[in-house]
């Protein structure tokens, strides 16, 4: 079924009528010469323009695209918000398969597209995107950060997104043990690809004990070549989430790690990792908090990396964005804090802490 602009009927609704929905602009965008076809989704601006990687995935179908494109815009507001950035929340999505599509002659066309927003949305690297494809973006739009040092850009935000994770465990570790250290503690990561391997770093580095498993088998090989005593793999997801005297689970892929299936399985007593969209549906953080598992919102934890995009447009400074990134320990301590006073998950608590401070920008 099709509205009058041939648009699937489900995807308007979404947009103007449900609850995931409420964004400010949609832009659907295309080349055909070059073959782009991408979605720019705009949910607020009320703290300032929208910030918000580019993700380039081979969606099954262009509602697919625009669906994920508007819940992965809402998602931003909200990180931004809770990062306490002055950005607004926005997501991009190009159509297709990276490896079969890609070209300079498309990302050029994509940057086109960004200008013409005249830096209502300001774009980075998300799965599927680089550092070197956000340096050819850049050649068409002044409003592109994840650049590479050379071209005045900050480089890798996975440095700093693995950091705020971290962060974000330790504080967990603080609430629920008394003690912000990770040492003698089990961890298990599912990723170790982008942030999952800083992540593991971190964690040896502070003793805890890391067990690890990734679709990759080269990633693994590289983790375990890189660290011989103290970390060890599974074979799977389902694996990995069973494992006994699992402390910490950190889901570092993609989104949806948490669901009717994985929850009830988990043998950890913390859910803290870096993927986006966690929550497969509504009510999983209520699933979490009945089995007494405490959940760190992903888009809290994994703050990092926007902090560092961020920060490009005023003239990188890394110490200036780890020190930003620092604070998710204490957002994360003040997440539970709330949680526990209105007798909510933590996941609703940060909700309600972001959209206070939209709606206190609106106002003004």
């Amino acid at each position: 079924m099709t509205d009058v602009t041939g648009a699937p009927a489900d995807v308007l609704h979404t947009l103007f009528h449900s609850d995931q929905g409420g964004h400010e602009q949609v832009v659907l965008c295309q080349d055909r010469a070059s073959g782009l076809k991408a979605v720019i989704a705009l949910h607020s601006t009320a703290l300032g323009p929208a910030l918000g990687g580019t993700r380039f995935y081979p969606y099954a179908s262009e509602a697919e695209a625009v669906a994920d494109a508007l819940n992965l815009a809402r998602g931003m507001s909200y990180k931004n918000a809770m990062a306490g950035l002055d950005h607004g929340g926005g997501k991009a999505v190009i159509i297709g398969d990276p490896e079969q599509i890609k070209t300079e002659e498309l990302l050029l066309a994509y940057g086109r597209f960004v200008a013409s927003l005249g830096g209502r949305y300001v774009t980075a690297c998300d799965v599927g995107t680089y550092v070197a494809d956000m340096d050819v973006v850049a050649r068409e739009c002044h409003w592109t950060t994840g650049r590479s040092p050379e071209n005045g850009g900050a480089g890798d935000s996975s440095v700093l997104t693995a950091f705020g994770v971290f962060q974000g465990m330790r504080a967990s570790a603080q609430h629920l043990w008394g003690d912000p250290t990770l040492r003698g503690r089990k961890v298990g990561v599912a990723g170790v690809g982008k942030v999952g391997h800083h992540l593991v770093d971190h964690l040896r580095a502070d003793g805890a004990e890391v067990v690890i498993t990734d679709v990759r088998e080269d990633s693994v090989r590289r983790i375990l070549d890189q660290h011989p005593t103290g970390v060890t793999a599974v074979a799977d997801t389902a694996a990995l989430i069973r494992t006994e005297g699992l402390d910490i689970y950190a889901p570092c892929a993609l989104g949806g790690a948490l669901d009717d299936t994985t929850v009830p399985a988990l043998t950890a007593s913390v859910v803290c990792g870096a993927a986006n969209n966690q929550l497969a549906h509504p009510g999983v953080e209520k699933d979490l908090a009945d089995r007494g598992i405490l959940y760190a919102p992903d888009y809290v934890v994994n703050a990092g990396g926007v902090i560092q995009v961020a920060d490009e447009l005023h003239g990188f400074d890394f110490d200036r964005c780890k020190a930003k990134a620092a604070k998710i320990f204490d957002t994360t301590l003040a997440i539970f804090a709330r949680a526990k006073e209105d007798g909510i998950p933590p996941a609703a608590a940060a909700d309600r802490i972001a959209e206070q401070r939209m709606a206190e920008a609106r106002s003004h």
